[in-house]
């Protein structure tokens, strides 16, 4: 058996500085075509709850005929907060597939975030009215933050960003981060915030309903980024019924997603979109929905990325790993 085998660990500042915005796009990109062309497996996500009050999870996948193969354990500890820890934590393995040895392990947390926003910019470009002026935000944490600071870059006629912190009240180091680039304000109603808003873009727990369904205006676009439990819910009753509704997996949005709360409702995966196998045309006053709950290939071709930069830039820690 070989004994000279090594295992590449990559910590998240190396991650970090691997991803840059646009090669982040186009991975995930990649991922949904190939999802839709089903050249790429999703594999049966696990999703529990633990005793902790943590919430535990696998996405896995792989694509045939690139050896890519591996998986993301991930999940949510609120009480990381508390220890003045990041509540999302993940980590990311590619394997081989010929033999079943890791090749890498990654810090997860800078992937999912990345991707998370990403995923969400193809979706504002491919969904939402080009003349999106104004946006209201639930949530100001990190998935918040790189949603919002993706629409900004993606549309770049939005003029005027609300948000809604947990607390109601302003959030000074969330509005710093924006301020330079738009205008940005706490929202006091949240429900006129929503029906003042051309895009929606929830990134909470998925602990509430967050509006009313009658603040919703003909012509909105949501993107709803909370809802990745079984349980889990950000948008009101009534909302996907009138919209044209948009996932990244069907059955993952089923289960886990809004979706699982109107499970009739038809669904487009939005790689189906981007792979150009449906067409998609936006009347006005149509209301979108992009119900997301994350891929697996979007993790694996993302860590792909940051791997082969690891091995071209010589970055990361390489450890003995006979097998």
């Amino acid at each position: 058996m070989p004994t000279d085998a090594q295992l590449l660990l990559l910590d998240n500042e190396t991650v970090e500085f691997a991803l840059q915005t646009e090669n982040v796009i186009g991975a995930v990109r990649e991922a949904f075509v190939l999802h839709s062309q089903r050249a790429g497996r999703v594999f049966p996500v696990v999703r529990e709850k633990l005793h902790t009050g943590g919430v535990f999870g696998i996405k896995a996948g792989d694509v045939a005929d690139q050896n890519l193969l591996g998986f993301k354990a991930a999940g949510f500890w609120p009480a990381n907060r508390q220890k003045n820890g990041e509540p999302h934590q993940a980590t990311v393995v590619l394997i081989d597939p010929e033999t079943g040895r890791p090749l890498v392990i990654l810090d997860g947390n800078a992937i999912t975030t990345m991707r998370t926003g990403a995923a969400g910019a193809l979706g504002l470009k491919t969904l939402a009215r080009p003349d999106s002026s104004h946006i209201c935000i639930f949530g100001t944490g990190v998935q918040a933050r790189i949603q919002l600071s993706y629409a900004l870059r993606t549309l770049p006629s939005l003029q005027n960003v609300q948000y809604v912190s947990v607390s109601g009240e302003v959030d000074e180091a969330f509005e710093a981060q924006f301020r330079d680039r738009c205008p940005i304000r706490v929202a006091r109603n949240r429900n006129d915030a929503v029906a003042d808003s051309d895009v929606v873009i929830t990134a909470t727990p998925g602990n509430q309903v967050l509006f009313n369904d009658d603040a919703i205006r003909p012509g909105t676009h949501l993107t709803c980024v909370g809802s990745d439990t079984k349980g889990k819910r950000e948008l009101p009753p009534n909302v996907l019924e009138r919209a044209r509704v948009f996932v990244d997996d069907e059955q993952q949005a089923r289960t886990i997603g809004e979706c699982q709360w109107s499970d009739g409702v038809r669904r487009t995966e939005i790689g189906d979109i981007l792979a150009g196998v449906q067409k998609f045309a936006r009347d006005q006053n149509d209301i979108t929905v992009f119900d997301m709950t994350g891929l697996a290939l979007q993790d694996l071709t993302v860590a792909r990325l940051v791997y082969q930069s690891a091995l071209t830039g010589g970055k990361g820690t390489s450890i003995p790993w006979p097998w």
